[in-house]
């Protein structure tokens, strides 16, 4: 049966759908992170700091964990903030480790972290610390 026209009449596409995961295929992530101490104890200096990450992780992932290659770009002793830097398969295993430690020389401290991404970059300004004039 042919429209008036004499022309067969094409069905219309079938819509398809296809989904996609697009997974982050950087090397590395990179985390702001701040510690939490009660005032009037001593800060902990560079090396220290390395150290109590390490620790962290090593409580929580045992020896394979404390392997993780973890590198801290900044540390600023005043603020207790840093900049750490992990291959991105570590990721959740560092942020557990971290959120999970409770204590720096037999002192409650807590880890804060503020912004992650796998552009260094993208840790460079954040807004919500931004001063205005």
């Amino acid at each position: 049966a042919r429209p008036a026209g004499g022309m067969a009449r094409a069905e219309p596409p079938v819509a398809t759908f296809e989904r996609r995961v697009l997974r982050s295929a950087a090397e590395h992530h990179y985390l702001r992170v701040r510690l939490e101490l009660p005032d009037g104890g001593p800060r902990p200096s560079a090396v220290q700091f390395k150290q109590l990450v390490v620790t962290a992780l090593r409580e929580l992932h045992g020896e394979v964990g404390a392997a993780l290659p973890v590198d801290v770009l900044t540390y600023e002793e005043k603020s207790l903030s840093a900049i750490l830097r992990v291959i991105s398969s570590g990721l959740v295993k560092l942020w557990s480790a971290l959120t999970l430690l409770g204590s720096y020389q037999n002192r409650r401290c807590a880890f804060r972290v503020l912004q992650t991404s796998p552009f260094l970059l993208a840790l460079s300004g954040n807004s919500r610390e931004l001063v205005l004039d």
